[in-house]
């Protein structure tokens, strides 16, 4: 029986979102570090596909700032400096204020709840002094700005958390921030409960900003 383009498409389509999927994951966790060669070879077996969909990923990934592709070298992992380091922050904190915005008029009692129960989550790994507390910091944000129903500013914010996520899991290893973090984020839903569209947005820029410097104190990387 033949396979309809149609259908071919959406394979390939499948596939380099299980490789984009899969690359993004290991570049979070620290996988792959800042000037590593990612070899598409090596990578397709690992996940078990052809390279095609593993070099669309890397187009996709170069997209969103995680990676260079350079002639000579092939795919480098891209590191931030602490300007674009800061730049990174800068622009997260427009786009999250913005998704709380837009967020605002779509809270329910069930929202705040779910919203307890991820900070509880993020403050019972800052107690253990799991690492976990990075994933679970990054879920309470992706639950907000998830709700934007707005699919471009997800995948901005989303790749915005991917490339500091690594120096977030440095940070977490020299600063007890976990506990602090706490009172942050209750503040943050205090904010959305007072049904203040402006005062939330300005509460979720200054959360966001105010991690910048202290982020860059623990965290000198550069471009190789």
């Amino acid at each position: 029986m033949a396979i309809s383009s149609a259908s071919t498409t959406h394979v390939a389509s499948t596939a380099e979102e299980e490789a984009y999927a899969y690359l993004q994951q290991a570049l979070r966790f620290g996988r792959y570090k800042p000037g590593d060669r990612l070899i598409p070879e090596e990578i397709a077996t690992e996940i078990g596909m052809s390279r095609m969909p593993v070099r669309e990923a890397f187009r996709r990934l170069a997209a969103d700032g995680l990676v260079t592709l350079r002639p000579n070298r092939g795919c480098v992992v891209a590191g931030l400096t602490l300007d674009e380091l800061n730049e990174t922050f800068e622009i997260r904190s427009v786009l999250e204020g913005l998704a709380v915005r837009i967020v605002m008029p779509r809270l329910t009692l069930e929202s705040f709840e779910d919203l307890d129960r991820l900070l509880l989550r993020m403050e019972r790994a800052g107690e253990a002094g799991s690492s976990d507390w990075v994933l679970r910091h990054q879920e309470f944000h992706a639950y907000l700005y998830g709700m934007s129903g707005r699919p471009k500013l997800i995948r901005q914010i989303a790749a915005l958390h991917v490339a500091i996520e690594p120096y977030m899991r440095i940070w977490f290893d020299y600063i007890d921030k976990p506990l602090s973090a706490r009172e942050e984020h209750q503040n943050l839903i205090d904010a959305l409960k007072s049904g203040d569209s402006a005062k939330a947005e300005r509460v979720m820029q200054e959360h966001v900003l105010f991690t910048a410097p202290l982020l860059a104190d623990f965290a000198s990387p550069s471009r190789r």
